[in-house]
């Protein structure tokens, strides 16, 4: 059983709205969004078009075929749900609404945040496209430990940047309002 004191405290009050919200996000994801596949695919077809983009910018010659992205000549990567970056979005997402804010920061928070994860994974799939033509003996390297390491790195920053942020815009509330409500 936990301590009360710890429930009550603030530290404790964060604990446990982040384990619920990552318990209700995992279960809505994992019975709902994922056997569903359209939120997924939708995301990941986006997310090839960045990338694809990108790669294109920087003079190749870019093939898309579905969900599978490749330079001319390669046999291209499959994008997959799990590269999709949603569920890092719901893992960010969580830890913003579970730290103390005010909402309408938090809104404009979640937003940025899931634009910024948004535009990390299409460097993500750039880079990985890029690794697959001019270095492919470090394309399993790159997809199992870098790029994955500086996609969390990210998410990492973003948490404290939103902690930053809270405090500051907490810090500025009036005298004898609320300051964020947990």
């Amino acid at each position: 059983m936990l301590d009360k004191s710890f429930i009550k405290s603030p530290m404790g009050k964060f604990a446990l709205k982040a384990v619920g919200l990552f318990i209700l996000w995992y279960g809505f994801y994992e019975l709902w969004l994922l056997p569903d596949g359209r939120l997924d695919h939708w995301v990941a077809l986006r997310v090839i078009d960045g990338s694809a983009f990108l790669v294109n910018v920087l003079g190749f010659e870019v093939w898309i075929q579905e969900r599978v992205v490749g330079i001319v000549g390669n046999r291209g990567i499959l994008m997959v749900d799990g590269c999709t970056g949603i569920s890092a979005i719901g893992l960010l997402l969580g830890f913003i609404w579970s730290f103390p804010g005010q909402n309408k920061s938090r809104l404009l928070f979640s937003i940025f945040g899931i634009v910024v994860i948004y535009i990390v994974n299409i460097l993500r799939i750039g880079t990985l496209i890029l690794m697959q033509e001019l270095a492919p003996q470090f394309f399993d390297f790159t997809h199992d430990y870098s790029t994955t390491v500086i996609f969390y790195i990210i998410i990492f920053f973003l948490w404290m940047l939103w902690v930053r942020i809270s405090e500051g815009l907490d810090s500025l509330a009036p005298v004898g309002t609320a300051k964020g409500s947990l």
